[in-house]
């Protein structure tokens, strides 16, 4: 017999009228709508629709050009009816919503369970409403699914993201992660805080507390996965009940934020030793072939593993004696991985405007060094001071843009300004900009590097 989890908070929460519902999560996701990419990743509030469904809206919308791609969605929130160990699962088949039905993903659960990961704990479903919020927004936006729903209570980050990268799947499988944020304070010490907060999270702090997120226990376990795997978080909206439907004198705190596919690094075989050595001495030739008067290199694009012919964007970076010889690169993919290093090493040693060409005697001594380039995500930020909120010293690469000008600076820029204001300062400073100044056209994109030499 068919056993289904109903639902609990139909009729205050959101809209228990089949059509009304429909037409509220349609309307909000229509006035969200976007082009941007469909993340992997969706961090997102579980209060009344009437507080943070606009909130919701922000990272659900990004879903509508992958409703055919995505089958299956892990989500895991918090308790806030009972405290318990663990992560529990529910013995049920299926969850309800005025909607319809939604068919749980029992293989991938019932695997977790034997791995003793979580436990059957039908009592922290029942009248749970941070994953119950979510299910028509996902209905809506993707259609049919298979759910993974983990109530989180009391648990370790390392356990949760241990049952987060055996759920991961690839681009099948959605994974939401269910979290308000400050409670309860007026409103401009609830910005204070969920600015703070904010910045944690788009920095893997995986050390947040209940007063900063109450879905400090799922959101600490995907964060901890992140910093394992190089992952990007993008914040999408913040705003408060003050913002919405709430007074301004108690107010609850709401942010929605992403993991796009690209923000994932690959450390993975794709870029093994021996590819990353082929790289390298692919770039030494291209330098001696152009040294020897032979220019126009031709290779066999054949002979290369799949990996090195994607199309990436990748720098060059040339040092002698531990001083910069020369840098080129390319921001965004726009030919294979192995042809974009070719053309950059010659022009890092032959073209780069801050120095001579060089030669054969320096040659002897150049040290190469490869940054590819992940996707860049543009940060969204309205001023310096949200830009310093996000920013990740040592981790991220940035491009700003402003006035038809622009500038990079690789991650590894880090080591010699470490300081983010001095960082910004001289990144705008070599984009030709006031060194102190922010524009309202001005737009900042982050990007990773994975780095060898």
């Amino acid at each position: 017999m068919t056993s289904i989890r109903s639902a609990a908070v139909a009729g205050t929460f959101y809209p228990g009228d089949q059509e009304e519902l429909i037409s509220s999560v349609d309307t909000m996701l229509h006035a969200a709508q976007t082009n941007e990419p469909c993340p992997k990743v969706i961090i997102a509030p579980h209060a009344g629709y009437i507080y943070s469904g606009t909130v919701a809206a922000a990272v659900y919308s990004r879903l509508k050009n992958r409703k055919h791609d995505i089958s299956k969605v892990v989500l895991l929130g918090p308790s806030h009816k009972l405290g318990f160990k663990g992560v529990a699962a529910s013995s049920a088949d299926k969850f309800s919503t005025p909607l319809g039905d939604i068919p749980l993903a029992l293989d991938s659960i019932k695997f977790l369970a034997a791995m003793n990961s979580i436990g059957y704990l039908d009592q922290a479903h029942n009248q749970e409403h941070s994953l119950e919020v979510h299910l028509p927004f996902l209905q809506r936006a993707l259609g049919s699914f298979e759910l993974i729903p983990l109530v989180v209570g009391n648990a370790s980050k390392e356990n949760v993201a241990k049952i987060l990268e055996y759920l991961w799947g690839g681009d099948e499988t959605l994974v939401v992660i269910s979290s308000d944020l400050s409670h309860y304070h007026e409103y401009a010490e609830a910005q204070r805080l969920d600015l703070a907060t904010c910045k944690k999270i788009v920095s893997l702090q995986d050390n947040l507390i209940g007063k900063e997120a109450c879905g400090c226990g799922p959101l600490n376990g995907l964060l901890h996965l992140a910093k394992q795997h190089g992952m990007i978080v993008e914040k999408i909206d913040i705003k408060n009940s003050g913002d919405t439907a709430g007074s301004k004198d108690r107010v609850v705190g709401y942010g929605a934020f992403v993991i796009n596919a690209g923000g994932l690094v690959k450390t993975d075989q794709s870029y093994s030793l021996a590819n990353r050595q082929s790289i390298l001495q692919v770039a030494r030739d291209a330098i001696m072939q152009s040294l020897i008067g032979n220019k126009d290199i031709k290779i066999n694009l054949k002979m290369f593993p799949s990996a090195l012919l994607e199309k990436k964007g990748a720098f060059v970076t040339l040092t002698i004696g531990g001083k910069l010889r020369g840098c080129i690169g390319s921001l965004s993919p726009q030919r294979p991985l192995i042809v974009d290093v070719i053309h950059n090493a010659q022009a890092a040693a032959f073209r780069d405007p801050r120095f001579k060409a060089l030669t054969v005697d320096e040659f002897q001594n150049v040290e190469i060094h490869i940054s590819i380039l992940t996707e860049a995500h543009d940060m969204k930020v309205n001023s310096r001071e949200e830009l310093f909120a996000q920013l990740r010293p040592g981790k991220d690469g940035l491009i700003l843009k402003e006035k038809g000008k622009s500038a990079t600076y690789l991650p590894s820029v880090w080591k010699k300004i470490p300081d983010p204001q001095n960082f910004i300062t001289e990144l705008r400073r070599k984009a030709g900009l006031d060194p102190k100044g922010w524009d309202e056209s001005t737009q900042v994109l982050r990007y990773g590097t994975i780095e060898f030499s």
